[in-house]
């Protein structure tokens, strides 16, 4: 990246949500028209929404600003659509209040995910972020995996399906974790582009609380319990000849700071394993390219 080049503004856009797409019981799909034929992204890009302009929230904003002694901020969610696509689309998971892992309940996605309707329009500011499908990829290397789990998927998915549309040369493989087959985001599109692209994409999903029983799945078969070295390694054929791109929950600001406090060093979640496990297996730092949430 170029830390000379100019900064392209951000801009702020009115879209009015085309559709709403249940993927999974907790996650949806935005589509969002915007009026204008193409918008200027990369893949991988997120915008952001101002919790302040909804109504229903004006009084959990004000409380938790009061909690909080400052604005809350916008919040950030990434394109699950693709620069060559005719809609601009965030796919949105409902996230959850943990104790001991989130210091304060989720704001604005369980309105996003369950009180949003076809019609209604919304202000997004966008588009951003250093998680982007780089255009020289086809340059870098033979062979892209994706590593993920859960809603770590989103921004893959964009990179995905314009890799496939722009780099005609690069393989890709992705492997998806998630608990069962019911929390697979996008599952039945992804099983549609490996069908039309076999010879460059393969899908592997890794399930931790499936019936064993069960891992033949609607969309395909599944492995049993998380990602390895081993899986890795099977995968991989030549870790020299492929980028990473892995997208999950990572340890938390909050778990950092609850840490901090205690001595004790918080345990590693799904993105510092995985990148444990890629360079385990012979990944240079120059092949990673990481984003955590949580």
């Amino acid at each position: 990246m170029d830390v000379n080049a100019p900064r392209k503004r951000i801009k702020e856009l009115e879209v009015m949500v085309a559709d709403s797409i249940k993927e999974t019981a907790d996650t949806v799909t935005l589509l969002l028209f915007t009026g204008n034929d193409r918008l200027e992204y990369q893949a991988g890009h997120f915008l952001t929404i101002d919790p302040h302009q909804f109504a229903e929230l004006e009084r959990f904003v004000a409380y938790f600003e009061e909690v909080k002694g400052r604005k809350e901020p916008p919040r950030a969610y990434s394109l699950s659509s693709a620069p060559h696509e005719r809609f601009l689309a965030i796919t949105v998971k409902e996230e959850r209040y943990t104790s001991g892992a989130t210091k304060y309940p989720p704001l604005l996605s369980p309105l996003l995910v369950k009180g949003i309707t076809r019609g209604m329009r919304l202000t997004i500011t966008g588009f951003t972020g250093p998680y982007v499908l780089p255009p020289d990829v086809g340059q870098r290397a033979e062979h892209m995996v994706h590593v993920c789990a859960g809603s770590g998927i989103v921004p893959n998915f964009s990179m995905l399906k314009h890799s496939l549309a722009e780099h005609p040369k690069l393989k890709h493989t992705l492997v998806y974790s998630n608990k069962t087959w019911s929390d697979v985001i996008f599952a039945r599109e992804l099983r549609e582009l490996e069908r039309q692209h076999p010879e460059r994409l393969r899908v592997v999903h890794t399930l931790t609380r499936e019936n064993p029983d069960s891992l033949e799945g609607p969309h395909g078969a599944a492995r049993s319990g998380r990602i390895t070295p081993a899986l890795l390694r099977e995968v991989i054929e030549d870790p020299s000849a492929c980028v990473a791109f892995a997208c999950g929950p990572g340890i938390t600001s909050h778990e950092k700071a609850e840490a901090r406090k205690s001595g004790v060093a918080p345990a590693p979640r799904f993105l510092e394993t995985s990148l444990g496990a890629l360079r385990e297996i012979g990944l240079a730092e120059e092949q990673l390219e990481y984003e955590s949430y949580g």
